[in-house]
């Protein structure tokens, strides 16, 4: 008989595997861009300007992926522009889980007045249009790495908020929530030593998957040049750049948009693959 259950397990772990993969080459390239980039990312050289990749007519050795219209390596920037993406996911991703999910504990688990006062709170602010409220604060802080993250944090916190106050009033109503309670255990001892534990892997899931979303917001301000120098190499800004020479040097915007997409695919698989794995209702 076909074990449903298994098949879908399998796929699962299929999809962790080649999800964790591919975060784990994207993150080992970046760490050691300055080893193993072949070529400077900022250096221009206009005599080599929009070289095809290597199978191209017309390329050159060094230039794996061409370069682009100032003759700069797109493989060098790809590899470079890791760094700024996952910096910006890593740090602006825990954070605002942090503020999140601590927040959607307390409104969902003591409930009262707090709740009240964090529920019109989430209702308020995701009624801002995400992406102009992130360029408004950005524009008003200024361009800049530490502007981006304070942005994505200050936006994206309602998402935590939201999910995890719902799945924290479903675990309350559980009946080791009550048996807890019958064993004297107190207040905040249930919360973070029985319903945390089970409320974590929806918080993982949604931390992965908010990982790929702030990679993807500084994508947008490094396309409208609201995130770091236009020099410094990122994705966003060479897609932008990339845009504009579709037509002449079509790989300056079709390779590190395939990177982009790639990346926050994985992170979203990344996050579905954990939560299935960890789940202990699931298990």
């Amino acid at each position: 008989m076909f074990d449903g259950r298994g098949a879908a397990k399998r796929r699962a772990g299929a999809r962790l595997w080649l999800s964790g993969g591919w975060l784990v080459v994207v993150l080992i390239l970046s760490v050691f861009a300055p080893l193993v980039a072949p070529q400077d990312p900022l250096a221009q050289d206009l005599i080599s300007r929009q070289l095809p990749p290597f199978w191209g007519h017309g390329a050159e050795p060094g230039f794996w992926l061409g370069t682009d219209s100032l003759g700069r390596d797109v493989l060098s920037r790809i590899i470079w522009g890791g760094r700024i993406a996952l910096q910006v996911a890593f740090v602006a991703g825990t954070l605002t889980a942090i503020v999140g999910s601590f927040l959607g504990l307390v409104a969902g688990f003591y409930r009262g007045w707090g709740d009240r006062v964090i529920s019109r709170l989430i209702d308020i602010w995701m009624a801002f249009p995400p992406v102009l409220f992130a360029i408004l604060l950005v524009a008003v802080l200024g361009p800049g790495l530490r502007a981006i993250i304070i942005a994505i944090v200050v936006i994206d916190w309602t998402r935590f908020a939201r999910v995890i106050r719902a799945e924290t009033m479903n675990q309350g109503a559980m009946d080791y929530v009550a048996a807890a309670h019958v064993a004297g255990f107190s207040r905040s001892h249930t919360l973070i030593m029985e319903i945390l534990p089970n409320v974590l892997p929806t918080i993982v899931a949604l931390l992965s998957l908010e990982m790929g979303i702030a990679i993807i917001v500084e994508a947008i301000l490094s396309f409208v040049n609201l995130s770091i120098s236009t020099d410094a190499p990122s994705w966003g800004g060479m897609i932008a750049e990339g845009r504009t020479t579709i037509y002449q040097a079509w790989w300056v915007l079709v390779f590190p948009l395939i990177t982009l997409f790639f990346t926050v695919l994985g992170f979203s698989q990344l996050g579905e693959g954990l939560k299935d794995r960890f789940d202990p209702v699931l298990r």
